[in-house]
């Protein structure tokens, strides 16, 4: 589509393409429970979503006096990941929306989460789609920095041979949204109604150029986006 105002789309995972984070925040607030940390899914989510967990641990310790260490860790990335297995599913119109304009743009598509490569790779088999990402999955867990620095989606455009300014970002958070800002991409956040989303007025504020609520819409969006 040689009029395509963009030269590759780079996804956020969680909360974008898979509806993830319900289930891996309740497994957190279970372990943050066990720790004496008591909060609702919903307290953990406003929290943690967005964030690495292992890049909150100052804050764990400092509500519970324990120090996460490297073994935690790996339990409870061992229990979330049973948990996206049983319970996963793509965020709807996502699995479309990725097929089109992976068709679109030649393959020219990437997934740039923060999350670690062996959640990433479970999450996109589950929605359907590892397929359209092969050799084009990027981990935060790999960068010097993760989400709000930019590493990740300067990586990503690096990966594909294009301009990160010729790219959009698609991201539901405001860490992700300043992340791909960073990187000189044109940001467009993805906000539906329900919790673990941050809000339109926050992803503008973060420097997102569009908010919509539907990911079916996105596509048309994209092939219809006039520069400024």
């Amino acid at each position: 589509m040689p009029d395509f105002p963009f030269d590759a789309v780079l996804f956020d995972c969680d909360g974008v393409l898979v509806d993830s984070e319900p289930i891996t925040n309740r497994v957190l607030t279970e372990m943050l429970g066990e720790l004496g940390w008591h909060l609702s899914v919903e307290e953990t989510m406003r929290i943690f979503v967005g964030k690495m967990v292992k890049d909150e641990a100052a804050l764990i310790e400092a509500r519970t006096g324990f120090a996460i260490t490297a073994e935690w860790l790996t339990q409870f990335r061992a229990r979330r990941n049973v948990a996206l297995d049983h319970a996963l599913r793509a965020i709807d119109g996502a699995p479309a929306a990725v097929r089109a304009l992976r068709q679109t743009l030649n393959g020219r598509i990437a997934v740039a989460s923060g999350a670690d490569r062996v959640k990433i790779e479970l999450q996109l088999v589950k929605a359907g789609i590892l397929d359209c990402f092969d050799g084009r999955i990027f981990s935060g867990h790999e960068m010097p920095r993760s989400k709000p620095f930019p590493d990740v989606y300067l990586a990503a455009a690096a990966g594909l041979g294009v301009d990160p300014a010729r790219c959009a970002v698609i991201e539901d958070t405001v860490t992700g949204a300043t992340a791909g800002v960073a990187a000189g991409a044109t940001v467009f956040g993805y906000c539906p109604t329900h919790l673990g989303h941050s809000s339109a007025t926050a992803l503008h504020g973060a420097g997102a150029v569009h908010v919509f609520r539907e990911m079916a819409e996105l596509p048309a969006l994209l092939a219809g986006w006039v520069r400024r």
